[in-house]
């Protein structure tokens, strides 16, 4: 099978390289823990109104953004099968990293081996993180200053007690290794990011909590940004959503995916294999990344794929990808999205309130 190109018309604004560029590995990380929906429910509703999630993953007491994210770095490494010292950058996108002044990526550089010959460093833009480093990883391998690099979108479960956010707000992440076009299991077509200066969620310096604007953050927010990208992705590339076997959109919630996707043309069969935010709630920065790792879990050769992120303050980054032969050669070297998903420890909202430090005692 000839992998197909897709030439950008004259004036578009897609982001293309010069030289092709795919995914070489991927791999994801979700927590063991899991805290149901009806235990949030019953400490701060007495057990009216329900969850919007069935259960969220929660991080244990040694867990955090940098231990998650070398074993997403160390599957995708196995996936690819390359050496980590022929990574010219590691990059961690994240809300959550553990500390304030100290970057998460030498770290994760560090453990995987990857060190000293490597660039490194962090990346914030709420929820799309991940994917804007996924974007740099791009222009690196394309422009053949490196010929592969890897971005990591991960981050852990916040929220303030009570907050319709600790509903959802969970742990987890994936990370994808860029390469040439020729190692890849999946070809990037093209890539696309919609920004604006919308406030609808935001944490200042020494908050321990993020702040949101509640129906705001669907519309103005969510909505506009997402079906922006997507659309200008599919109207850019001349195609509808029909061409495409899945699409993943960020997942905040369970409902506002769906929509989305609906309003972009999608089926029901199209989006639900990577929406996985009621079994494990949203993972931030790694929510659509997780989604496409769950995709190429199951995706066969040839399938072509519609990506599209969303953070907070705003913004969306679109990709367009194509399945190539070697995804099959990637099954078996390291745990799926399901096998994390099937993995699970269920705990009380006490013992969730231990591994996140709820409970202040100074």
């Amino acid at each position: 099978m000839t992998n197909p190109v897709y030439p950008l018309k004259a004036g578009s604004v897609l982001l293309k390289p010069e030289r092709p560029v795919g995914i070489a590995g991927y791999g994801a990380y979700v927590p063991r823990y899991r805290l149901p929906g009806r235990e949030i429910a019953r400490v701060w509703t007495g057990g009216m109104g329900g969850s919007p999630v069935k259960e969220k993953a929660v991080p244990g007491l040694d867990e955090d953004v940098a231990t998650m994210s070398i074993e997403a770095a160390r599957s995708a490494l196995a996936r690819a099968g390359i050496h980590p010292q022929q990574l010219r950058a590691v990059w961690v996108g994240s809300e959550s990293h553990p500390y304030a002044v100290k970057p998460t990526s030498t770290i994760v550089a560090e453990s995987i081996g990857a060190v000293p010959g490597v660039q490194a460093a962090d990346w914030e833009f709420a929820c799309k993180a991940g994917s804007e480093a996924m974007q740099a990883g791009i222009g690196f391998v394309g422009s053949r200053m490196a010929d592969y690099t890897l971005a990591i979108g991960m981050d852990t479960a916040q929220g303030r007690p009570g907050d319709a956010l600790e509903y959802t707000a969970a742990a987890g992440g994936a990370g994808y290794i860029l390469g040439p076009a020729e190692s890849a299991l999946a070809i990037i077509n093209a890539t696309y990011s919609f920004v604006t200066d919308t406030p609808d969620f935001w944490r200042r310096e020494g908050e321990m909590y993020p702040s949101h604007g509640d129906r705001f953050t669907g519309e103005p927010a969510y909505f506009k940004h997402v079906l922006s990208a997507g659309q200008t992705m599919l109207d850019e590339m001349g195609t509808t959503a029909a061409d495409y076997a899945y699409v993943i959109l960020h997942q905040p919630n369970v409902k506002f995916p769906s929509r989305a996707a609906k309003m972009l043309g999608f089926k029901d069969e199209q989006f639900k294999p990577g929406l996985l935010s009621g079994e494990i709630g949203n993972t931030y920065s790694g929510s659509s990344l997780i989604g496409l790792a769950a995709t190429l879990d199951i995706a066969r050769p040839g399938d072509r794929i519609l990506v599209v992120s969303y953070g907070s303050g705003a913004g969306s980054d679109a990709f367009d990808l194509t399945v190539t032969e070697r995804i099959t050669e990637a099954v078996g070297k390291a745990p799926t999205v399901r096998d994390y998903i099937n993995r699970r420890t269920e705990i009380d909202y006490a013992m969730y309130s231990r591994f996140r430090g709820k409970l202040r005692l100074d």
